[in-house]
């Protein structure tokens, strides 16, 4: 079996053995405290959550459980590199006998101590190091919000030094790639990758989106004192993506200056939050490793320092103004016991409205399900309406932390995502478009993406890039317009025909191919919902019928939404059924579902 087939194995057997330990002392007790804190914080904070107790703590069980999985790979990740001297769990060749020897030992002399006990001892001796500090914070790292029981740890112990039918360590992690680690972000627990859409950027999508934002960025405003963030950084791919852009830049403009030095610039530069505990602990990780290959270091006790600025928090609440015009509601956010974006807020400003030159990501497309969540994000985002995504208020957020542009239209930080295309046609898309896209901020590039390849993004997608200044009317909008979609999953996505027309069409306005189209668009058309980004001259075809048509559909009355049913089969129904079911022509309601023109 694959690694993340073994992994998610492990992951749902410890969610049993913690299910079972948050009932007792003293993780009762101290989950439904944080719970009550988070249901029912004192005022002037929000409430945090509006689920059950019982549905919030799953949560929290799945979080520690995967922080137990994922700790241990990151034991096992420096054992087998060597990154360490001596090996806690297992390691190739003679390291996993050399591992279990020193544990047998460890229990000899301590004989009142178990497996999860030896587990802690390896996790402390790598927080130990100038390295690797932070990665197992006691303070908010979900690992010890739950710890299994002494089982569940020898089970997971055990599981690492498994071999094969030729003696050889079942899953050996020799080498320092660490995108194996995003694959895991993705797909560890179903649970969590539907709570918190867990979805990695491919890299070529992270390198066009940092090629619009970043490069310019840095020809205007200079390396010295950049300000990066991913405001969900997930699992660092764009983090990684700027480290590595940041110091060859520094490399060569100052070759002069020790390596280090320049690796704590690029470092300082780099600011990322996400929701998710286990998806900060991977990216940190993995700028640890990143920065550690780029000095040169082989060994996590050697005694360097860099700044790592990942935090975890939920970027559309925490920060200086991240509550928009209400900031009274959110004056004392209520924060999780896992969440340490406070500390990152005092220290670096993470999160600081108008405080970066560069705002780049890939933010979650769900609806929110929690009640309290919902309404904290509607107080606070004006562009929140209907049932929307979580795509608008992300949106809205990337342009307010971006610096905005003083009366010379100078200083105005770049702004790049790539997020949902729902909010284009759907209802609750209109006020994101109307009021401020069109009115607040200064799109400069959107491009369709719905008809690329793009590895786990079913749901359709755009490329918005912009700046943070008031729109300028006389600057056209560089639009890539869909023709037509990917024929066949490509071998490789980075090679797939429509991507490949994008990267090679889009800046050559009034091109055109099979796939895409390109123009310099008028901004007021993209002022108006709903937007339509169909190529091939299919906008202009549609705006000559709309202009020779007596009546158009929308002077009727509204079109939309009606209601949103959840359970078609149970509320939609026909009209022979009705008939025979004797259901008076008053209770009944017609409906006419339009499939959307492309």
């Amino acid at each position: 079996m694959s690694l993340l087939g073994d992994l998610q194995t492990q992951v749902k057997r410890l969610c049993d053995d913690l299910r079972e330990r948050s009932e007792q002392a003293p993780f009762a007790d101290a989950l439904k405290t944080e719970y009550a804190a988070a249901a029912k914080p004192p005022k002037p904070a929000a409430a945090r959550t509006a689920l059950s107790f019982v549905a919030w703590r799953e949560d929290r069980i799945v979080q520690a459980a995967v922080a137990w999985v994922l700790s241990t790979v990151f034991v096992r990740f420096c054992e087998d590199n060597e990154l360490v001297e001596l090996p806690w769990i297992a390691g190739p060749g003679d390291r996993l006998e050399l591992a279990v020897e020193r544990a047998e030992e460890r229990a000899r002399a301590h004989p009142e101590q178990t497996d999860r006990d030896w587990l802690e001892v390896a996790f402390h001796a790598l927080s130990s190091s100038p390295v690797a500090a932070g990665l197992f914070d006691r303070a908010h790292n979900p690992l010890w919000t739950i710890t299994p029981s002494h089982e569940g740890a020898k089970d997971l112990l055990a599981f690492w030094r498994r071999r094969t039918a030729d003696g050889t360590l079942l899953h050996d992690f020799t080498g320092w790639d660490t995108r194996f680690l995003g694959d895991l972000y993705q797909e560890l627990s179903e649970h969590a990758k539907d709570t918190y859409a867990l979805l990695q950027t491919p890299e070529f999508v992270e390198r066009f989106i940092l090629d619009l934002t970043l490069e310019p960025a840095i020809e205007e405003f200079g390396l010295a004192g950049l300000r990066v963030i991913d405001p969900t950084c997930g699992s660092g791919h764009f983090l990684l993506g700027v480290f590595h852009r940041l110091l060859d830049g520094w490399r060569d403009t100052a070759p002069t200056v020790n390596d280090w030095e320049l690796i704590r610039r690029a470092l300082d530069s780099v600011h990322g939050v996400d929701k998710n505990p286990f998806a900060a602990a991977i990216a940190r990780f993995r700028l640890m490793i990143a920065a550690m290959r780029a000095g040169g270091v082989k060994r996590l006790d050697t005694q360097v320092v860099f700044p790592l600025h990942v935090a975890v928090g939920d970027s559309l609440l925490h920060g200086q103004g991240a509550s928009g015009a209400q900031d009274d509601l959110f004056t004392q956010p209520h924060h999780y016991v896992t969440e340490d974006v406070e500390e990152y807020i005092k220290s670096v400003n993470i999160l600081g409205r108008g405080s970066y030159h560069v705002v780049i990501g890939n933010p979650p497309y769900i609806t929110v399900k929690d009640k309290a969540e919902n309404h904290n994000y509607r107080a606070a985002y004006a562009t929140c309406a209907g049932t929307y995504a979580l795509s608008v208020p992300f949106a809205e957020r990337f342009f307010k932390l971006a610096q905005h542009a003083g009366g010379d239209r100078k200083g105005a930080g770049f702004v790049g995502q790539i997020t949902a295309n729902s909010f284009m046609k759907r209802e609750f898309g209109k006020k994101l478009i109307t009021d401020f896209f069109g009115q607040k901020v200064e799109l400069t590039h959107v491009i369709d993406t719905s008809g690329a390849f793009i590895p786990g993004h079913g749901t359709p997608t755009v490329i918005l890039v912009g700046r943070n200044q008031m729109p300028k009317e006389s600057l056209p909008v560089h639009a890539v317009l869909g023709v037509r979609g990917e024929p066949a999953q490509p071998a490789d996505p980075a090679k797939g025909l429509v991507w490949q027309a994008i990267i090679h069409q889009y800046d050559k306005p009034g091109s055109e191919s099979e796939w895409v189209s390109v123009a310099d668009l008028d901004r007021s058309r993209l002022r108006h919902h709903p937007w339509s980004l169909s190529g091939g001259g299919a906008s202009e075809v549609v705006e000559q019928i709309e202009q020779s048509s007596a009546e158009i559909l929308k002077q009727r009355g509204e079109v939309g939404t009606g209601a949103v049913t959840r359970e078609n089969e149970v509320f939609i129904i026909g009209a022979g059924t009705l008939s025979r079911g004797r259901i008076p022509q008053e209770l009944r309601r017609p409906l006419l579902d339009a499939m959307p023109l492309r």
